[in-house]
């Protein structure tokens, strides 16, 4: 190869080097590190397009029940191994129907296409997982709303929904724990 070919050549390679890099950079960004689930960000624009075609979608909300202590008492690597446990499950459970993610700490989402069978998702969650010769208790809380439910199918309305269906289902009446009206 000649010296002007060599010059026009380079600048090509190293934009192509250049955008696999980002491409890579970016996929990764769509995805969990510790559980291989997509991201708040990955999983929201799927998850958009899902309430704009399927009618009879349904959002969930998951958060695993009393993580905090989990982590305490068997440490930090056990709580990491229960979140890939979960995160497992989860998208088992979605399967080809539907899309799982995580949107951090011991908070997971998913969409269904249609309304699943929510017996068989709480059956998979809440099973003691086996770490290190013990069975460390897993109890997940499950929030849901079908999109049709809606009077705006939104995905922010179906997640508020979820969320406050989720902590109905902890028992508490929401992130700011009970709240009462002052009359």
């Amino acid at each position: 190869m000649d010296t002007q070919a060599l010059a026009l050549a380079l600048p090509l390679i190293g934009w192509a080097s250049h955008t696999a890099l980002l491409t890579h950079r970016l996929a990764t960004a769509r995805r969990d590190p510790l559980t291989g689930l997509r991201t708040r960000a990955g999983w929201t624009a799927l998850a958009e397009r899902i309430i704009r075609r399927h009618r009879d979608a349904m959002v969930l909300l998951l958060d695993l029940d009393d993580f905090k202590n989990l982590n305490d008492t068997h440490g930090h690597a056990a709580g990491d191994f229960a979140l890939g446990v979960t995160a497992e499950r989860l998208a088992t459970w979605c399967g080809r129907n539907g899309i799982s993610g995580r949107l951090g700490g011991d908070e997971f989402v998913a969409i269904a296409r249609q309304a699943p069978n929510l017996d068989s998702l709480h059956r998979a969650l809440n099973q003691p997982v086996a770490y290190a010769g013990r069975r460390l208790p897993v109890s997940v809380s499950v929030g849901s709303c079908h999109v049709k439910d809606l009077p705006v199918r939104s995905l922010s309305d179906a997640l508020a929904t979820a969320d406050s269906a989720m902590y109905a289902a902890k028992g508490t009446a929401g992130r700011r724990g009970p709240r009462t009206l002052n009359r």
